[in-house]
């Protein structure tokens, strides 16, 4: 029997079996946020089937991520269909986001260890290198690890699961404004300040550039929506 994993049209290699949902979950999520899949249609597990080339299991577990990330909406007689991606709901996330965020760097400033300072600040330059060279997915990629190293540190399990979720959702449109060069590298200016901020272990200073930074990200996606 063939190890070989169906290809799906214009997906290039794809990865093993069981992270098929993940693949085809990316690809629906950037058709939700740019418009080519409109609030209403519904994401039908047999056109899907077809268009990937896959089973119906990863194209459940697909649609249940983008449940799960308020991209889609299961409705009783019809099946998963396209949510409505509205400016208030975007600014809602956003803003929970934030605070959320905010909170955590004030934390993370008072209780990280020496060793993780000295690796986000390695982190950073590798990232800021990135940014320097238009690197946009490797830059994205780091970001993810760069929050998530913060959110670690605030050694609250409750709160890492809040970050993350909060994220998770944000993912699609964060992933977005990241495309931009100009934004990518106005991204990293703002990452200086809050690293800077935690190396001076300085909570409410750590705070506040969280904060802004994702005004600041808010602001782009925003702009794109509008």
């Amino acid at each position: 029997m063939s190890d070989k994993v169906m290809k799906a049209p214009g997906a290039g290699d794809c990865p093993p079996r069981e992270l098929h949902s993940t693949v085809i979950a990316a690809k629906l999520e950037a058709e939700i946020v740019s418009g080519a899949l409109k609030a209403g249609e519904k994401l039908d597990e047999q056109g899907l089937t077809k268009r990937f080339g896959v089973s119906r299991t990863p194209i459940r577990e697909a649609l249940h991520m983008l449940v799960a990330r308020s991209l889609a909406v299961r409705v009783p007689y019809r099946g998963v269909i396209v949510a409505e991606i509205t400016r208030e709901r975007v600014e809602q996330m956003f803003e929970a986001m934030g605070e959320i965020e905010a909170l955590c760097g004030r934390i993370a400033a008072e209780r990280m260890q020496t060793s993780e300072r000295v690796d986000l600040e390695r982190l950073h330059r590798r990232m800021s290198a990135m940014a320097e060279a238009g690197e946009a997915q490797d830059y994205e990629a780091a970001n993810i690890e760069f929050h998530e190293r913060i959110f670690r540190a605030t050694r609250n399990d409750d709160l890492l699961e809040l970050a993350n979720t909060l994220r998770l959702k944000l993912a699609p449109f964060r992933k977005s404004q990241l495309q931009s060069e100009r934004r990518m590298a106005r991204s990293n200016e703002e990452h200086t300040e809050i690293v800077n901020a935690i190396l001076d272990r300085d909570a409410k200073r750590t705070e506040q550039a969280l904060r802004r930074h994702l005004v600041s990200a808010a602001r782009e996606v925003l702009s794109r929506l509008d």
